[in-house]
């Protein structure tokens, strides 16, 4: 196959103009360009280096406490493009293809298509700094935000990595999904993939959080009567939040660390890990890495000038070496008492004190002003990207890591698998069809090209439909991506269980990516390809048969 005609825009070529922002700007300041790929301002400096392979590393060097760098091409897309961008960690259900609208944020990457042609752009996973694009009628802006915490970050006499922008220009005869997954696969050149694929059980939505040691070993054993006796993956026991001490404090609530043993109901972790086994199934557990009701330095603590006052404990700063030494020995202890499989939440919320949608109403809302770490000498993307180092790092190489939470474009290639969407429901079918089905159409590219894709578990639930559980799981089961049930007893009649059945009996083989075939036209697409054969669901709620 070949590239087709430029008429989507070059943007390797020189930006029309660049901007900086520091701590003392009110608003971003024009650059002026000193030949081809660099830009000054005062004492920042910005230099665009062509790489092989459609790449540009862009780096940068300042003296001043630098906020964010804007980077303008102005190029206009064909007439009738429609664009799809990503999301910072999670995506909460706001995924689509959309015209060119100014205000909207796409995070880390977007693709640009009239249908018949598909043109992508990025930055690499990875990254130092925050990337988002933005597109509007004449042109196009990358910003980077290069802030530590809500403030500038302090360069010094280093240069700084901020991305490396890449392209990926329309292939003739190439869908939009297939553009999507080549792009995805571009920007991570060194993907983390499990070795088999990812089947199992999560209490989570069976029992949110009220779970002890004996109903963890009694879903587990009805989950291995449903599983396929012939198949060559062991299923996970996932144990989810519930497990740890509870905070004692009247009108708090922490969900938090310390990590060092069970509550009441869970009397011996270790010995919790080896029942699973001895059942047949391999052991996962669920842990907060940054926050613990526990009293810690007040050094480690994370500054944060308006905190949750919903929850109590502490937060903990990543960029300060005890915490990640504390994360990195919380992280090994799990893996030593026998969990081979660690799922971690909340990092993102924990260090920027906002969920990813809140992040999405202009370019300056990751964090807070005021927001900031103990090292004001690295950006934000720098300290968290140290984090998941550590914990991979901690989790050694044979330990299944998902992220959950947790900044996509920092987690490739360092975690096998990530939550990539909101919580799904066992009490409200809408929150499932948006969470759920929305998140898995529109980041099913990322599949095997960044990590295992996750869009949560199944529910299977008294307070949701059979029919709608039934083709959730259907599509689940059948996407070639990680498949989590979560089984209420309550809901498991004897034609569910056959159900179940089958669609483990899919789940547990390697399957190529499914396709969404209508996600053009809606963002609850109906219209699937799954294993070469077209499957269409009805999502509504209301059906009447």
């Amino acid at each position: 196959m070949s590239t087709t005609s430029s008429r989507f825009p070059d943007l390797l070529a020189s930006p029309k103009a660049v901007f900086f922002a520091g701590n003392s700007d009110n608003y971003p300041r024009s650059a002026k360009a000193r030949g081809p790929a660099t830009w000054e301002l005062d004492s920042t400096r910005l230099s665009l280096i062509q790489q092989p392979n459609g790449r540009v590393k862009i780096d940068v060097e300042s003296a001043v406490e630098l906020k964010e760098i804007i980077l303008r091409w102005d190029v206009p897309f064909p007439a009738g493009s429609r664009f799809l961008g990503d999301a910072w960690e999670r995506s909460y259900g706001d995924l689509e293809w959309r015209g060119a609208t100014p205000h909207r944020l796409m995070p880390w990457y977007f693709l640009a298509s009239n249908e018949q042609e598909t043109a992508g752009y990025g930055v690499e996973t990875g990254a130092s700094a925050l990337a988002c694009w933005q597109v509007d009628a004449t042109g196009v802006i990358l910003r980077l935000d290069v802030r530590c915490g809500g403030n500038g970050v302090r360069l010094g006499s280093r240069t700084l990595h901020a991305a490396t922008l890449v392209q990926r220009l329309p292939i003739e005869g190439e869908t939009s999904f297939i553009a999507a997954r080549a792009l995805c696969a571009a920007l991570c050149p060194k993907p983390l993939l499990p070795q088999e694929p990812c089947v199992g059980h999560n209490d989570w939505y069976w029992l949110y959080g009220k779970n002890s040691e004996a109903l963890i070993l009694e879903a587990t054993s009805r989950f291995l009567e449903l599983y396929p006796t012939d198949a060559k993956v062991r299923p996970w026991s996932v144990i989810d939040d519930g497990w740890q001490q509870p905070l004692n404090a009247p009108g708090l609530f922490c969900n938090g660390g310390p990590w060092r043993e069970g509550n009441s109901l869970f009397p011996d972790m270790a010995a919790l890990a080896q029942k699973i086994k001895s059942l047949g199934a391999r052991p996962g557990i669920w842990m907060r890495p940054l926050k613990t009701r526990e009293e810690v330095p007040d050094s480690w603590k994370i500054r944060c000038p308006k905190p949750n006052v919903e929850e109590g404990g502490y937060t903990l700063d990543p960029s300060v070496p005890e915490v990640l030494e504390q994360v990195g020995t919380d992280i090994a202890r799990l893996r030593n008492w026998g969990y081979e499989l660690i799922k971690h939440d909340f990092s993102t919320f924990d260090i920027t004190s906002r969920w990813g949608f809140e992040m999405s109403r202009n370019a300056a809302d990751f964090a807070p002003e005021g927001w900031s770490f103990a090292d004001p000498t690295r950006t934000t993307a720098e300290i968290v990207t140290a984090l998941f180092q550590t914990i991979r790092t901690a989790a050694g190489p044979d330990t299944l890591v998902i992220g959950c939470n947790t900044i996509s474009h920092l987690s490739a290639g360092l975690f096998e698998a990530q939550r990539i969407g909101d919580d799904t429901s066992a009490l409200n079918w809408d929150r499932t069809r948006r969470m759920g089905i929305n998140t898995l159409a529109f980041r099913l590219p990322q599949h095997g090209t960044f990590y295992a894709a996750d869009a949560d578990c199944v529910p299977v639930s008294p307070h949701i439909p059979q029919r709608l559980t039934d083709q959730w799981l259907d599509l689940v089961a059948r996407s070639g991506t990680p498949l989590f049930l979560s089984i209420d007893p309550k809901a498991c009649p004897a034609p569910q269980k056959e159900t179940i059945r089958r669609a483990l009996s899919q789940a547990v083989h390697p399957l190529p990516p499914a396709q969404p075939l209508d996600w053009f036209d809606t963002a609850v697409p109906s219209h699937w390809k799954l294993q070469g054969e077209e499957t269409v669901f009805d999502w509504s709620e209301w059906h009447a048969g």
